[in-house]
Formats: C-alpha cells, sequence, structure tokens
C-alpha cells in the first residue's frame, strides 16, 4: 500500500498523513492517533520517497567518516550505528554514511548541505577547537555532537558520557585496593573524549598525593594489538605496574592476552579495569563480568543521538539540546586487591 492509497483510506490528504506520521506539530493529536492506530491496522510503512515528497525533507541523516579514523571498521562505532538506525528507521529516516579522505570533511559538508541531502548530521569525534562545529552552524544543518568539545564560542548540542568522572572513580577504586602504580593505556588524545578520560585519572592520583608517570601511561588508537603491546612494554619496566585502566575492552582483551603470556592472572597479579564493556558483539555476563569496568551501551547512546537529532529538526528554533550521562561502575572478576609480591 503506498501513501496515496492509504491516505484515501483515512480521507486525508498525503501531506497530512505524512506530517502526522512524523510528529509535527500542527497535526492535532487526535488526527495524529487516528493516523497511527489506521498504520498499525493496514500495516502500512511509508515511503521513504513518498514522504520526503509530502514534507519537503530528504528523510536522512548524514554520517561523515574520514578513513583515517577507521571508524567504519571499528565495533564500537557499529554498536552506535546499529543503535542509531533503530530509532531513525522507526521514524521513517535513513541514513547516509560518507566516507572520505583526510581533507576531505568539510567539502562532504557543504556539499550535504548545498544538494540538501540530509535533514540533520551526527558529528563524530570531536576535538578542542573544532573547526566543523562552527561550519555547521554557518551551513545551517540541524546537528548533535557524539561527545563534547572544549573550547568553543557558541553554544551546540551534544551527547556525552561523563567521561572524566567515570575514570576517576575507576582509578579510585583500583587506589582503594591497595594499587599505586597504575597504568593508563587511552584512546587517541586529540579526541575530546580520551582528554576527559586521562583528566580524571590524574585527578584521582593527585588527591591520593600519587605522582604522575607518563612512562605508564599510552595514547593509540583502541585495538587489540595496542592493548597487547603497551602491556608487553610496561610489565618490562623496573617497577611495573599493578593495575591497568584501558579505554576499551577491546584493547583490555590485548592486555589480558599479555599479562597471560607472561605468566601474570588477571585480578590475582594485576588488576584491569576497563571501559565500554558493553557491546552487542561480545555480551557481558550479567551475573559475574569478565572486567570490571565504567560502563555506558554505546547502542543506547546512539539511540539517545538520533531521538534528541530528530527533535531538532522538528523544532528548529529550539535552543540546543545537551545531554550528559553518567557511567556505571560494574566490579567484575579482573581487579582485586594488590599482592605483596
Amino acid at each position: 500500500m503506498n501513501l496515496k492509497q492509504f491516505s484515501q483510506i483515512l480521507n486525508l490528504s498525503q501531506t497530512t498523513v505524512s506530517r502526522a506520521l512524523n510528529g509535527f506539530p500542527e497535526v492535532s493529536e487526535k488526527t495524529r492517533n487516528r493516523v497511527l492506530s489506521a498504520a498499525i491496522e493496514y500495516n502500512y510503512h511509508p515511503n521513504t520517497q513518498a514522504k520526503s515528497l509530502a514534507t519537503g525533507k530528504s528523510m536522512a541523516i548524514g554520517h561523515v567518516l574520514p578513513i583515517f579514523k577507521k571508524e567504519i571498521i571499528n565495533p564500537i562505532f557499529t554498536d552506535f550505528i546499529a543503535g542509531t538506525g533503530e530509532v531513525l528507521s522507526r521514524s521513517g529516516y535513513h541514513m547516509a554514511i560518507t566516507v572520505v579522505d583526510d581533507q576531505g570533511e568539510e567539502a562532504a559538508y557543504r556539499e550535504m548541505a548545498s544538494k540538501k541531502s540530509v535533514d540533520g548530521v551526527i558529528l563524530h569525534g570531536p576535538r578542542e577547537n573544532d573547526s566543523r562545529i562552527p561550519l555547521l552552524q554557518e551551513l545551517g544543518i540541524p546537528f548533535l555532537v557524539h561527545g563534547r568539545a572544549q573550547e568553543m564560542s557558541k553554544a551546540y548540542s551534544w551527547f556525552d558520557v561523563n567521561n572524566c568522572r567515570a575514570f576517576r572513580r575507576a582509578t579510585e577504586l583500583l587506589l582503594d585496593l591497595g594499587h599505586r602504580r597504575i597504568a593508563l593505556l587511552n584512546g587517541l588524545e586529540y579526541m575530546d573524549f580520551a582528554v576527559r578520560r586521562r583528566k580524571g585519572y590524574e585527578q584521582a592520583l593527585e588527591s591520593a598525593g600519587i605522582s604522575i608517570d607518563p612512562a605508564i601511561m599510552r595514547s593509540e588508537e583502541m585495538m587489540e594489538p595496542y592493548g597487547f603491546s603497551a602491556t608487553m612494554q610496561i610489565m618490562k619496566m623496573p617497577n611495573p605496574p599493578t593495575a591497568f585502566l584501558v579505554s576499551s575492552v577491546i584493547p583490555a582483551m590485548g592486555v589480558q592476552r599479555a599479562l597471560l603470556k607472561l605468566g601474570l592472572q588477571p585480578a590475582e597479579d594485576v588488576s584491569i579495569v576497563i571501559h565500554d564493556d558493553l557491546l552487542s558483539f561480545l555480551p557481558a555476563d550479567a551475573v559475574n563480568p569478565l572486567f570490571t569496568a565504567s560502563r555506558s551501551s554505546v547502542k543506547e547512546a546512539g539511540k539517545r543521538c538520533a531521538e534528541m537529532l530528530l527533535q531538532q529538526i522538528k523544532n528548529p528554533q529550539a535552543p540546543p539540546l545537551t545531554e550528559l550521562w553518567e557511567a556505571e561502575l560494574i566490579i567484575g572478576e579482573s581487579t582485586g586487591p594488590m599482592r605483596n609480591h
């Protein structure tokens, strides 16, 4: 059944039906409920092209991915996209993912604006003084930043997890267990989230009167080989750490592999606390989690980002939306009291 046939059944115009299905405020609640009930009764699913013609919108949300970030093959990004796509598809939207070279982001956004090929954009991997944010403001495209960018002069919409507090709490847990040599395996520190995570780690150490040692801190792309090689290097130092704080479950697998290769047992010999362990491809055991973790669902974050962006698209004159979630600290099998060797 197409939009014309469905509208005839309801004796309403195609524009009214389309606007009701998309939650436009100018449609009365009574009409909206009538249309939604009929859509369920007749198993009607809106055609994207028809919706676009009726509403004057592209019914697409844009993502621009530079090749060097490798986000498109990262399972964390995949979970985010799965959550985003779930919300968008329910609202009749699709995703327009553009992969560009390292210098192609600005041109991609300008093309989206000139062609009106998207109704909104989700911006990934914000950086300090991120030039993409004022560009999108200049172009007039509704957008939402997944994360935050420091030192921005004009307000913008964002969704983030409190990375600083999550890593401070994780470090404090290790301190409470008696650990004093705590290594940090962070993400790339030109990214805002990684800067905030390091800040939380350093705040906890400073509050405990412990000197920060750059020799046991690393910052690289969050892949399993990074966790393995960094751990092998750090554990061969004269005064190795007794605990690791790791930015993701993916490099944490490398940390675990390295410890086992060195004949060390996680929790018994060396403790590990991670972030982002709740991934669909690696479901966490609810009863006995493998890792102690500052947990936040990337998929749920994707859902919320999509909801907030759609809200902006429907209400373009509303002030910017911001939302900060707290991570939950989950005790798993990878931490224990510091052992006296």
